[in-house]
Order: structure tokens, then sequence, then C-alpha cells
């Protein structure tokens, strides 16, 4: 299966110039015959670090935006990740929509949201995208924060998921650039050989003066990875350019089917575990 990230910097507000972006990123799929492709986090609306500009260009899945771009990814055989503000019921949620030919197939809330203004997603689906040489592969996705905790990604791979895509969009002060650059790939490499899955760190890139964060100075790094089962980086970017990241992976290869105690240690472990846990912590939470 053969995936990609297109780890590009987008326009805060400029709804337009992002989906030009995006175009850009699914002919490049398709010339590489790429199955699913990734763009970062909020990429379609920039990520504002305050609530009156981050709703001021947030839209809904009904929305004009939201059919723009099912009617851009009917012209394209990649199927599409990208985020955006997504304004539902007059709640605001950090989103990815997954979409197919033109077809909604489904989206994903952040569940772990930094921001106060969103609200927290609770819901963690799987997709499936049928393959040219490996079958049905079955995945899911996370984003940013989310893959820093133990859940969301351990839920996904219960479900089935093989591959989990998770975009972020990083602004970073400059005092705790590496401290976080290790942190998140120690996060990363702990998901994957924990669930048995490839991770998919998605990042975006500032090349320019940054839009979207005015809270703080900060960096746009990159640094978008691949991460195998067993906890390798098989494939990486560049930092500080823009660039598609493009992944040959086998996620329904044998040898990365964790047969521990004949449902897998991570499902294991919940098993056997769950109730000392459950009671350590509401014992350290009284």
């Amino acid at each position: 299966m053969r995936i990609a990230h297109c780890q590009f910097e987008p326009r805060s507000g400029e709804f337009d110039a992002n989906l030009a972006r995006v175009e850009e990123g699914l002919q490049a799929a398709d010339r590489d015959r790429v199955e699913i492709v990734s763009f970062p986090e909020c990429f379609l609306t920039g990520y504002q670090d305050d609530a009156e500009r981050a709703r001021q260009h947030a839209f809904s899945l009904d929305s004009p935006q939201a059919m723009q771009v099912l009617d851009l990814t009917s012209r394209f055989d990649a199927t599409l990740l990208v985020g955006f503000n997504e304004i539902r019921d007059d709640k605001l949620f950090n989103t990815v929509l997954v979409a197919h030919r033109g077809h909604l197939l489904g989206r994903y809330s952040k569940c772990a949201a930094y921001m106060k203004f969103h609200t927290q997603g609770r819901e963690f689906p799987v997709f499936e995208r049928n393959t040219r040489d490996d079958g049905v592969v079955k995945f899911g996705v996370i984003i940013c924060a989310d893959g820093g905790y133990i859940e969301p990604a351990r839920i996904l791979a219960v479900k089935g998921a093989r591959v989990i895509f998770a975009p972020h969009y990083n602004f970073i002060s400059a005092s705790n650039l590496i401290a976080h650059f290790m942190h998140v790939r120690a996060d990363h490499i702990a998901r994957a050989v924990e669930n048995s899955v490839y991770f998919v760190r998605g990042n975006n890139v500032t090349v320019g003066e940054e839009q979207s964060i005015r809270g703080h100075a900060g960096v746009g790094y990159g640094d978008s990875y691949v991460i195998d089962p067993f906890g390798e980086i098989v494939a990486r970017t560049q930092r500080h350019v823009e660039q598609i990241l493009v992944c040959d992976i086998e996620p329904n290869a044998q040898r990365y089917n964790d047969h521990s105690w004949g449902v897998g240690k991570s499902i294991w472990s919940r098993q056997e575990f769950g109730d000392e846990l459950d009671a350590a912590i509401r014992e350290a939470t009284k």
C-alpha cells in the first residue's frame, strides 16, 4: 500500500488558497499511485489560537466549502484526509474529514483538543481502503495531541485499524523545540509498537511568517514520518521545508500481526490489568 502526507503550510482563513494546495497534493498523489494522502491539522481553515478567528473561518460538513472538497476528490483516486475547524450544532470541533471519489466516508474530531474553545470528540471511527496489492486495509485517524495518550490509538487498533494517521499543526517555542521533538517521537514509537500498527505523523511547516498562531513565537518545523509496527522510522521528510512524503507500507503483513496471548498484547493487557488500573485511578483521584 502506498501512502503520502503533504507537509505544506496552510494560509490562515484562506480556504480557496488552501483548497488549491489540496488539489496540488491530490495531483501528485495520483501521479505516484498513492492510495491514501493526508494533510496537516486544520489545513483548510488554518489553526487559529483564538475562538473568534477559529469560528470565523470554520464551516460545517453540509456547507458549500465541504461540497467543494468532495467535488475535488471526485477527480482523483487517492483517499483524502484533511483537517479543518468544524461548526457542528453551534459547537466548534477540530476535525479531519475522510473522503474518496466525491463521497464523504466520515470524520474524526480531536479527543484531546488543546484549545479550550474546541469541543472534545469522543467517536473513534475506522475506515477501509481497497488497495491494489494488499486487499482491504483498515485505518483510523487521531489528531496531534491525541497521540500523546494511550487509549485513542488503542481503541482504533482494537477496532482493526492497521494504520493510524495523526495530522499535526505544530508551532513550537524555540526554547522547547528539542524537548518537543524528542517527546513526540517517543510517544509515536510507543503507539506503533504497543498496538502493532503503522503510525503516520503528518506535520505542517512554517516557511513564511506564521499567520494562525498569535499567542506566542515559535517554529513550525515539519518532521513528518512513518513508523512501522516494530518502532522503526521507515520514511520521513526534511525539516523546515514543504515536502510530500511518499511511503510504501505493508499493513497486512503477517509479521506485523501481534498474536501475543492469542488476542494481541494491547487487548490482553487491558483485559488482565484493567480492573487494577481502574482501582488505582479511583484511589489517585479521590
